[in-house]
């Protein structure tokens, strides 16, 4: 019976000798790239109908732990501000240099302005892009910030913020980009144009606007 075990351990250590070769040699299967296998399982798969807010509170109205916590998830909208129009309201984007002053941009009014009056930054300064806006009615996924800069017709940079999911209240949120540098020496002084666009994950554009600065030697 002992040699008999002996010999189907060493078996045992021989398979797992072998396997071991194989990885080592790279003959281990390939994995399926994440993306093409979330395809392959999602494509047939209808979406959830969608649901404002006030409908998800209104459901279960008598359940009192329910309606509890669903008011800590969700919010309340009782009490938020409805200024009207869209559900989410881009206030203004603010240029916000490291070292120096802000330049805040008030995209509630008259947004033409913006593309022919560029505002003056010095060259290779470091800043922030902000952007403040409220959510007012429903609850929004995904918002996202779109730019696409142009100097003479020409793209040169372009860049893509994920903003964030949020829900409404009267308060106002701020984003804040990570700190990005501008262009800098002969080659990159000059007027450039940022085509700047905000939405979300089911496609609603909230504002699309132009705007423009002139990178100079010094700030004036």
């Amino acid at each position: 019976m002992k040699g008999h075990a002996c010999v189907i351990l060493l078996m045992c250590l021989s398979c797992v000798c072998a396997t071991a070769l194989q990885v080592k040699r790279g003959d281990e299967p390939k994995a399926v790239p994440a993306q093409r296998g979330t395809e392959e399982l999602t494509r047939d798969y209808p979406p959830p109908k969608q649901m404002d807010l006030q409908t998800l509170q209104e459901r279960d109205a008598d359940d009192e732990s329910l309606v509890k916590y669903k008011e800590a998830l969700l919010g309340s909208t009782a009490d938020v501000l409805d200024e009207g129009g869209q559900n989410v309201l881009l206030k203004a984007l603010v240029f916000a240099p490291v070292d120096h002053e802000e330049t805040v941009l008030d995209l509630t009014g008259d947004l033409s302005q913006f593309k022919h009056n560029p505002f003056v930054v010095k060259e290779g300064a470091e800043y922030r892009i902000k952007l403040i806006f409220r959510v007012q009615r429903e609850g929004v996924s995904g918002l996202r910030y779109f730019e696409a800069v142009y100097r003479k017709g020409i793209r040169v940079d372009k860049a893509n913020f994920m903003v964030g999911s949020y829900r409404p209240k009267t308060e106002e949120h701020i984003f804040q980009s990570p700190v990005d540098e501008l262009p800098a020496g002969l080659l990159g002084r000059g007027d450039y144009i940022v085509k700047s666009k905000f939405t979300d994950d089911d496609k609603n554009i909230y504002l699309e606007w132009e705007w423009s600065f002139s990178v100079k030697r010094d700030w004036e």
